[in-house]
Order: C-alpha cells, then structure tokens, then sequence
C-alpha cells in the first residue's frame, strides 16, 4: 500500500509533509504544539525545529515548546542530535538524574512527532518516507529504521535527500531534464545531478534517475561552531575555562542567531553574560567579515569541489554540466548570501532556483512514497579486509565500487577463499564499508563541536585514526565466518569460491561453491545492505 507521509528529519529542523492524492500533489504538516509558520514565497510551511529537552518531572518539550519556554540554551536540551547520530557518537549526558545518549534523544524526538503524526491523520498499514543524507552510513539507516519500528510504524521507505529535492520543485520539472540539487542543510552539504525521465507506469508520469551525488562535512551547524570560535578569540577566552563553559550553550544559541540574521541583515551582535560571575563574551559581525571566516575555514572551496564530484559522477553516465537545466537550492544554509552567489558563479543566475529551501525534500519524500519511484546506484565502496602478505598489516579490497547501479545483472566479483591455517573449519570474508574521508585540503587538523555530559559546549579536535574510523565501517562484523566446510583444508588450500551481486533492495548475495565438493553451499545469499 502506498504512503502519504513523509518526515525530513533535519540537524536544525524537522518538516513534515503529506501526499494529496486527489490533487496529486504534497503539502507540508502543521502540528501546532511543535512546529512554527515560516513564510516561504507566498505561501506558509510549517517547520518543527529538532529540538527536544527533558523535564525534572519527566515530561519532554518537542520543537517549538523549546523556545516558547524559552529552554533553547538550557543543558538538559539535545539538539544536533541528526549530526552526532551520524558521526556515531554515544555521548551521554546525564539529566535529572538519568543518562541520555544522542540517539535516545533523537529517537524520543521523531518518534513523539511520528505517533502524533500517524495518529491526527489515521494512518493504519500504510508505508512512510523517511530521508537520508547522500553520505549516509548504514548504521544511520539502521537508526532510523529502528526508530519508526519503536513507532509503531514497521512499513518505510527511505530515499536520499537530494533526490527528493527533485520532485520537491515538481511545479519546475519536466521529463527528460536534467537537474543539480545543492542541499545545504545543517549538518551537511550534498550534491546529486539528477535525470527526470518518462515513465508510463506512474499516475505522476514523472520519476528520477540518479547521475551522480556527493555530500561534505559542512553545513550550519559547522558555520555556528566557527563563529563560537570567533567570539572566543576575540574576547582571548577558552572553552575550557569554568565561567565560559557555564555561558557555553548560551553563546552558541547566540552564535546561531546571528548566523540567521547576517543572512538578511549587514550587521549581527554577539553577547551573551554569566548571570553569577558577569562575565561578558561579545562580539560584533558584518557580513564581510562573517563572509571572511567562511571562505578561511574553506566552504565556498568545499562547495565547489562537492558540486565538481557529482558532475564527474554524472559525466560518466554520459551527461555534461551544459546538459543542467538549473540548480535547486535546498537547505536553511542557501539562504545566506554568499552561498547563493558561489552557485550562482558556478552556473550562472539564470540556472539556479531558490524557491523552496525549506521543504522540497519532504515534499519529494511524501511523492516517493505515493508511488514515484527513482533509479539509483550505490553510494560507497565495499570491499573485504585481507592480510597482505608483502607489506604486512591489512588492505582493502574493492568488491563494490561507489555509482554501481543495481540490481546488477551479473556478478560483480569473483573471489577464491583460502584457509589460513590447518584444520579450518570456519571461513568467512570481513566486509566494509568505506566513505570518503573529508579532511578539508590544507588543513592538519579537524576540530567539532560537542557537548559534555554536563551539557556544555566545547571544542575538540578529531584525530586522523577517529576520522578514519567514521569512514570504515565492519558491516558483517556480528556474522564474518558464514562458510563452513566438513573436509579440513591445509594452510593455503583454496576452499570456496564465492561471487557477488547486488539485488533490487541493495543488499549485497553471495553465491558461494565448496572447490573440494563441487556443492553450491548459497545462493544469492544476502550478506549486508548496501547504502
């Protein structure tokens, strides 16, 4: 059964939008105790900020409630939580007497705003949509996955955000185009070229197909931590210091605010004083100078290097950068000024749409899971981890390469499995996944914000192996030997040999052969899931 709703889980916001059947088109959900009225054009949406904070009677304000009891700097209040969640980080931090981790706060918030959902509209057995960075791991899928089942909702599906961009500026898109999403968001920027093709079995008559997509570490929330950097410098203070930790989570709502004003206004204060020493932090921003510390901490090279993989991405599918009709900018991140005029350098005033940042991807989302449907490929490379012999220590082999579309109607590779010692009764393969790592170039060191369980901010840097380590990913690590052989091998002797492929729900099957028995031991056998 096809779905109406559609949630666009976001680092700063959260929009939810529904399918109109009868007008076959989607709108955006106003939940009135959680979501505020934003003007976008000529219309209002309805965006619930991702905020949740945590009571010492055990009640939880969701979104808005946040900032109408004013609680948005207060430490017992989780937001970022679509941002740490992704990076893996299970810090806790311990409210009214109890610890909550990041992804306890994100799933009590989506899953509060879901039942709530589900229940205003009488959604029975009907499917969802949920929505995922381009640079989405699968331990994020497995988040979210998880989250809508606690729900109740068991019956989802997901889609990437920049594709549900595309059909997000429908009223724009017309088959046989060709389009770039540059969805600037909160945590992240992600890129994807997309191809709106034909299709006859669709009642929208419309579906994408996916040419290329890159994502980078950057985003609004990176932009906040800057100018927390900023305003600590200026005034010669650190973070580690008692009086401004106290301030921390203050100043950084402050930060924030001036963010959002520099995007409309030439001038933005920053003050922020501890009510018990009255210590003061300040700082005054103009746009130039606000425009200066982007370009120092590398966004506009950033931006541009994320649009150029994508098209690289779209030129091997046989498509160039003249075949882009226009770029749609999505995301609170395209409002500001100096974004906007980056893309419009790159593809010229006239190619690049901003009409609606706010809720295209929910709306794209919601169109998705009325039954338009997309051709995608997959985002990251898998390979295995084997011993090298030479140079000692471990490499990796290369299985699935990023952009392979799927189902594949072939095997994608072909390996022979050989024990590793006498008597092996037991072999298996150790599958990855592995992302790119985004060390920005230039740079020797990469810094984020966190929080501390006490609730205040800080910076911290991120060492080369901790990157690393976001970016490599043991996906069967619960289940590596799966082979099982009777007859025991010599050290060396070849065992199995295995083939694999990719199905049409993304997970990568094994067929596996035993070499002493001749027998075929599994057959399309799936393995992992693939993002």
């Amino acid at each position: 059964m096809a779905g109406r709703l559609a949630v666009d889980f976001g680092t700063s916001n959260t929009v939810l939008a529904v399918w109109d059947e009868a007008r076959q088109a989607a709108t955006s959900m106003h939940i009135s105790e959680y979501g505020s009225l934003h003007q976008q054009g000529d219309e209002q949406i309805s965006i619930i900020p991702s905020l949740i904070h945590y009571t010492d009677d055990r009640r939880q304000w969701i979104g808005q409630q946040v900032h109408d009891r004013d609680l948005y700097d207060s430490p017992n209040t989780f937001r970022w939580m679509k941002r740490c969640i992704s990076n893996r980080s299970m810090m806790k931090r311990r409210v009214h007497g109890r610890e909550i981790t990041l992804p306890d706060a994100g799933r009590d918030f989506l899953s509060t705003i879901l039942l709530f959902a589900s229940e205003e509209l009488g959604i029975g057995d009907e499917e969802i949509a949920l929505t995922l960075p381009v640079e989405s791991f699968e331990h994020y899928e497995d988040w979210l996955a998880e989250m809508a089942k606690a729900a109740g909702m068991p019956r989802f599906r997901m889609i990437d955000e920049p594709s549900a961009a595309a059909l997000g500026y429908g009223a724009h898109i017309q088959p046989g185009d060709v389009y770039l999403i540059f969805d600037f968001g909160g945590g992240t920027l992600d890129v994807a070229v997309i191809l709106i093709e034909e299709s006859q079995q669709m009642q929208s008559g419309r579906h994408c197909r996916v040419l290329g997509k890159a994502g980078a570490d950057v985003g609004g929330a990176f932009i906040d931590q800057w100018l927390f950097q900023e305003v600590l410098k200026r005034n010669k203070r650190s973070d580690t210091e008692e009086d401004v930790r106290q301030i921390s989570n203050a100043l950084l709502v402050e930060c924030e605010r001036a963010k959002e004003r520099l995007s409309f206004h030439e001038h933005a204060d920053v003050r922020v004083t501890n009510p018990d020493t009255g210590a003061v932090l300040s700082a005054e921003f103009t746009r130039s100078q606000f425009e200066d510390i982007l370009d120092q901490r590398g966004t506009f090279t950033e931006m541009d290097r994320t649009i150029r993989r994508a098209l690289n991405t779209a030129r091997e599918h046989g498509y160039q950068e003249d075949d882009i009709k226009a770029a749609l900018m999505v995301g609170g991140g395209g409002l500001i000024p100096s974004i906007q005029r980056n893309v419009r350098r790159f593809f010229g005033r006239d190619r690049v749409m901003l009409n609606r940042p706010l809720d295209a991807v929910a709306l794209g989302a919601a169109a998705f899971v009325s039954g338009v449907d997309f051709y995608d490929h997959i985002q990251h490379d898998y390979a295995i981890k084997a011993v090298d012999s030479r140079r000692g220590g471990y490499d990796y082999h290369v299985l699935v390469k990023r952009g392979t579309p799927y189902p594949t109607q072939k095997p994608l590779a072909r390996l022979t499995l050989k024990a590793s010692h006498e008597d092996q009764r037991q072999l298996g393969i150790a599958i990855y996944e592995i992302g790119e790592q985004r060390r920005q170039s230039g740079k020797q060191e990469i810094v984020e914000l966190v929080f501390e369980p006490s609730g205040a901010a800080r910076v911290t840097h991120v060492t080369p192996d901790a990157e690393e380590k976001r970016t490599r990913f043991w996906m069967n690590e619960g289940n590596p030997t799966f082979l099982a052989t009777n007859l025991p091998p010599e050290k060396g002797e070849r065992c199995f040999e295995v083939e694999f492929s990719i199905d049409g729900n993304k997970r990568l099957l094994i067929t596996a052969r035993n070499l002493k028995t001749g027998q075929t031991t599994h057959r399309d056998y799936p393995v992992i899931k693939l993002s």
